[in-house]
């Protein structure tokens, strides 16, 4: 159990796959989570109404929702409507994807930060995976291991007091590890959103990175996947030829 005076967390809660297994591992752990989601400017907004079911059904004590202007940025097709995003067959293993978000990791993990410690909170947990992860920079260990040492740099808990850990728990896993991981800690996959385009109830497209590898990861795991597609003609079956690692 976690010590009392260090027993607070924050968790980062996108509304997906992903984080609501965090959210779940690091209760499990014992500790009191404070979920911490954004609005960006995603065009699948759609998951903060997710990360909200998520955050109630998985115990979180608090849950906030922070409005950042990343999106004005542009540069991702994750945050500029004039940016197609690709389907999975489009999209190459060997360049970083249109939906990769400048900085997007290092923004929220010093949102995180910040919070952490305001309330005393002493371990942030990030839903990063470097197996299944898109090429995105900031989801490989040497990030997570380069921000923990910026933490406890910056702040002046890292100076005077015990320090950050940031907690990546999901790292080294499949998504169909992850997702069995969920299933036996009792996370509700029906709740969370994955797709990086869906429609404006929140129906998944069935043909970006994000919904192959879910319904590949879903298939691997023999878990049912409970994943409302637009198309009643998509099963959620992944084609295999196509089957990059991207991140959820």
């Amino acid at each position: 159990m976690v010590d009392d005076l260090k027993k607070n967390a924050v968790v980062l809660l996108s509304g997906g796959l992903d984080s609501a297994t965090v959210l779940a591992i690091a209760r499990v752990q014992g500790y009191r989570c404070i979920a911490l989601s954004f609005d960006y400017g995603q065009r699948h907004r759609v998951e903060l109404r997710s990360a909200k079911q998520v955050a109630r059904a998985g115990g979180a004590a608090e849950h906030r929702i922070l409005t950042l202007p990343i999106g004005e940025l542009g540069g991702s097709a994750l945050t500029d409507n004039t940016i197609d995003v690709p389907d999975a067959s489009d999209t190459k293993d060997t360049e970083i994807p249109i939906t990769y978000v400048p900085a997007r990791n290092t923004i929220f993990l010093s949102m995180a930060l910040g919070l952490a410690e305001i309330t005393g909170a002493r371990h942030i947990f990030i839903g990063a995976n470097a197996v299944d992860y898109s090429g995105y920079p900031d989801c490989r260990p040497e990030f997570i291991s380069a921000y923990e040492r910026l933490a406890n740099l910056a702040t002046r808990e890292g100076v005077e007091g015990d320090g950050f850990r940031i907690r990546a728990p999901l790292i080294d896993m499949s998504k169909a590890e992850i997702i069995s991981t969920g299933v036996a800690l009792g996370v509700d996959y029906s709740l969370t959103v994955s797709c990086y385009n869906p429609s404006v109830d929140g129906l998944a497209c069935g043909v970006c990175d994000s919904c192959r590898l879910r319904a590949n990861g879903f298939e691997m795991a023999g878990v049912a996947d409970p994943t409302n597609y637009q198309s009643a003609c998509f099963t959620g079956k992944p084609d295999h030829g196509s089957d990059n690692n991207r991140n959820i």
